[in-house]
């Protein structure tokens, strides 16, 4: 087998305050499927993830607050974990910030050599292409 794309869905309480928050992010909204909007996805660049309303996955359930981090619980029941490539860490950090996004933790070097941070709702990590912060 040979896969051409890998698209992940995420189950979400509220498919419009998603877009939203998505688009907060740098995203754009893709498309939507139904009335009202129940099923659509989110892009940038040639990545692209759908959102699922109440459906089609787990949210967690624990009451860990982080899964990952400092202060993180990588055993916690907390949803989704999904890791974003990109080209200068430090100039998305502080787009979540004017943006207003929780952000888990600042941009932190990390001990296999890369350098990440957590914007949260739901639960990133991004990193930067290049090794090294």
């Amino acid at each position: 087998m040979l896969a051409h794309r890998l698209v992940p869905i995420l189950n979400v309480s509220n498919i419009r305050e998603s877009f939203a928050w998505f688009e907060k992010l740098g995203w754009k909204k893709g498309w939507d499927w139904g009335d009202p909007a129940c099923f659509g996805g989110v892009c940038s660049g040639a990545c692209e993830i759908f959102l699922c309303e109440n459906a089609q996955g787990g949210r967690g359930k624990s009451d860990v607050k982080m899964t990952f981090g400092p202060e993180g619980d990588e055993t916690g029941d907390k949803g989704v974990w999904m890791s974003i490539w990109i080209e200068n860490l430090d100039a998305v950090y502080q787009h979540c910030v004017v943006q207003e996004l929780e952000v888990a933790w600042p941009p932190t070097n990390m001990p296999w050599g890369g350098a990440g941070d957590a914007c949260t709702a739901p639960r990133w990590a991004c990193f930067p292409t290049q090794p090294g912060y």
